[in-house]
């Protein structure tokens, strides 16, 4: 009887093993444990490489990266595995080791360099899945002229440009005022024209020298009656005053 208890024991312990073992081993696939993954992309490259390797975004799709920095995403294939640890070095720039991963999740990465920096090496250590790869998705390079911390360039020449603007519009007034004030002198001669028509003076003076050559007919008309009269009378005078003359002398000497 005790041995056969002895082996019921036996058996029961046996069962629980074979029990307890798969589900050991499933801990052990779940990902608890942790490993390291290569980069599939070809290194060095840059951000600006143009080789399909990973296609260059806008700065909205690097967020977090800080303005007058290359933006580089790193995400892990599938949905089983998450980022513990990246570790990237940039050459000039160094080592850089993130363990603050995301959004949306662990599987996303965003780190940053220098512009034109190289990357040489990125190794990830990750938990879940069975990677053999990571891939570097997109990166997002800094645009020609952006300065670093604080915009690019471009905004400050296109505020210089706004406030060149503002200046080619207080400019641009004057041109504007100008012409209105070219408008008031074009006033000026159009009011010339209208002093010309207010003296009148060449109209009245076709009509005065129309009057004066009626006159200039008129005289030619009925000049030599006139100059006749003219003639006789003053004969009739000098006619008139030597008897005159002749009276007052002729009374004088009786």
């Amino acid at each position: 009887m005790h041995t056969l208890t002895r082996a019921g024991a036996l058996s029961a312990v046996a069962a629980a093993a074979l029990l307890v073992s798969p589900a050991a081993a499933h801990a052990t696939d779940s990902g608890d444990d942790t490993y390291s993954v290569q980069l599939r992309q070809q290194l060095p490259r840059t951000a600006t490489a143009d080789d399909d390797g990973a296609p260059q975004q806008s700065r909205k799709q690097c967020p977090g990266v800080p303005d007058g920095q290359d933006g580089w995403h790193f995400v892990l294939p599938g949905n089983s595995s998450d980022f513990v640890k990246l570790t990237v070095t940039f050459e000039p720039g160094g080592q850089q080791v993130v363990t603050d991963f995301g959004p949306p999740s662990d599987k996303h990465a965003y780190v940053w360099s220098l512009p034109g920096a190289e990357l040489t090496s990125a190794v990830a250590e990750v938990r879940g899945g069975e990677l053999e790869l990571f891939n570097l998705s997109h990166t997002c390079p800094v645009t020609e002229g952006t300065t670093p911390g604080g915009g690019s360039d471009d905004d400050t020449d296109e505020g210089g440009s706004d406030e060149s603007g503002s200046e080619e519009d207080t400019d641009g007034t004057t041109p504007s005022t100008a012409p209105s004030e070219t408008g008031e002198g074009a006033e000026a001669p159009a009011a010339s024209p209208s002093a010309s028509q207010e003296g009148a003076a060449p109209a009245a003076s076709p009509s005065a020298q129309g009057g004066s050559s009626a006159g200039d007919l008129a005289e030619t008309g009925n000049g030599a009656p006139v100059g006749l009269l003219a003639g006789g009378a003053a004969a009739l005078l000098a006619v008139g005053g030597f008897l005159v003359f002749r009276r007052r002398k002729a009374n004088q000497g009786s």
